[in-house]
């Protein structure tokens, strides 16, 4: 075969762009491995890896919350009523940690499972007149990660004089990513508290969430932290502080309660923030919430409404009758105060002072709170009229709720007010989507037709622009 010249003078050329093409793919290579994400080697702190076989797309469900409850074998045989309050056999996952057995430890069907809590003797605990315990109940937080619980999403940590409305703990914990470093809960009631602590640390028997990511990591890095803080009181603290080296701040969520409180509560439950109720504590310094009923059965009335709404729970709601001159405010599931008179809402919104602090001392912070109070008139006829929820029936999607007349002294009434003896409010379950979670909105309500006994509510959702107000 015969080749040109033309044929021989091409082929260099040829050779050239070959080795040219080839040379470019191979730097396009190169750029791809550059940019491709590198797998670092995981950090060995002897834990177990939390397994996780839900989506990452997939809702929170309760099935994906585990709580620690720290107790004591001198405090839970008497505070195993109110486990039983909020704890559900067959859907919460709760743990119980003592300090050492005891003959009541071996939990009953209805009660969740205890363990005993790890020595914890040799860690240094120097807080004046404080109680070592609380390094032990800070160190829960590390021995629920050990126990490598499949398909958690949310540790929550409370004690055993703690109720959490379990159901609005999963919604709320719905708005933020448990594969990000959370750390949820709220500060005290009490100014003096926070103050002497810090107003950055979510106390621990109003409860606190952390997210799975980052109560792995806080796992390996706590026993270093407890033997930093033995200068420091509670548990909570030492956590905070942990936690805080770790550069986390607390997300503050208000409806936690550490109620450092006593007394009467019926202000604080009436006038309760527009967030869901996560969490009661120190139930054992409250007077009882219902009139005529033990502290242990006022509770369990109020879990009768939760148990079938409890979004709505303590959720307040102020409406108008107009034709009557009558303001009347729904803490929903829990009581309904009717004002004579047109009261404007934003004068409702404040607490009224009906409890005191918890600590008896008479000092200028003690008598101070995180919150807007109002004065509770020392002579009960100039206070609203109070009904209490007798009755709670659920059918389909629609809830009502009855409330009965507490009468208290002789008091001379408007007749509209004088002749009213129930109150029955209707309402639908809230089926809240993640955007209305995040941003809440008070519910609107209406004064039906209804006889001089009988005064008939309805709740609902707010118009676009409508405003809560005697005159709209």
């Amino acid at each position: 075969m015969f080749i040109s010249k033309l044929q021989l003078l091409k082929a260099p050329t040829r050779i050239k762009d070959l080795c040219l093409l080839i040379s470019s793919l191979f730097i396009v290579y190169l750029l791809l491995l550059l940019h491709q994400p590198q797998t670092l080697p995981p950090h060995h702190h002897h834990l177990p890896t939390t397994t996780t076989t839900a989506t990452a797309t997939s809702p929170t469900t309760l099935r994906h919350l585990v709580f620690s409850v720290a107790s004591s074998s001198r405090t839970f045989p008497n505070r195993q009523s109110y486990l039983r309050l909020w704890h559900r056999p067959n859907s919460t996952r709760v743990f119980v940690f003592l300090d050492r057995p005891t003959s009541n430890s071996s939990a009953a069907d209805d009660l969740p499972p205890t363990v005993v809590s790890a020595d914890t003797s040799s860690f240094p605990y120097s807080f004046p007149r404080g109680n070592p315990a609380a390094v032990r109940i800070a160190r829960i937080v590390k021995e629920i990660v050990l126990r490598n619980e499949s398909d958690v999403r949310w540790f929550v940590f409370g004690d055993d004089d703690t109720l959490f409305f379990a159901d609005n703990l999963v919604r709320t914990l719905s708005k933020y990513d448990h594969n990000q470093w959370y750390y949820v809960g709220s500060s005290s009631e009490s100014y003096q508290q926070n103050a002497q602590g810090t107003f950055d640390m979510a106390y621990g028997g109003g409860g606190f969430a952390i997210s799975q990511s980052l109560s792995r990591v806080l796992a390996g890095a706590l026993d270093s932290c407890l033997v930093r803080y033995p200068h420091l009181y509670g548990s909570d603290a030492r956590v905070y502080s942990c936690l805080a080296e770790l550069g986390v701040g607390l997300t503050r969520e208000p409806g936690f309660h550490q109620v450092d409180l006593r007394g009467n509560m019926f202000g604080m439950l009436t006038a309760h923030p527009l967030s869901p109720v996560l969490s009661l504590h120190h139930l054992d310094f409250m007077e009882p919430i219902f009139p005529n009923l033990s502290r242990t059965q006022a509770f369990e009335h109020l879990f009768k409404a939760v148990n079938v709404d409890p979004a709505r729970v303590l959720q307040q709601t102020v409406c108008y009758d107009r034709a009557n001159s009558l303001t009347v405010s729904v803490a929903w599931g829990y009581a309904v105060q009717v004002f004579e008179g047109n009261h404007l809402l934003p004068d409702l919104l404040p607490l009224q002072r009906t409890f005191r602090t918890l600590r008896r001392n008479k000092s200028l912070l003690s008598s101070l709170y995180m919150f807007n109070t109002r004065e509770q008139f020392s002579d009960p006829c100039k206070r609203p009229v109070a009904f209490f929820l007798r009755s709670v029936a659920s059918g389909s999607n629609k809830v009502t709720t009855d409330y009965t007349g507490h009468i208290v002294g002789n008091c001379s009434r408007t007749r509209a007010v004088d002749n009213l003896k129930q109150i029955r409010v209707f309402s639908e379950k809230p089926d809240f989507d993640i955007v209305e979670v995040k941003a809440l909105r008070r519910q609107c309500c209406d004064i039906l037709p209804s006889s001089n006994r009988l005064m008939a509510i309805n709740i609902r959702q707010c118009g676009v622009d409508e405003l809560i107000s005697m005159q709209t």
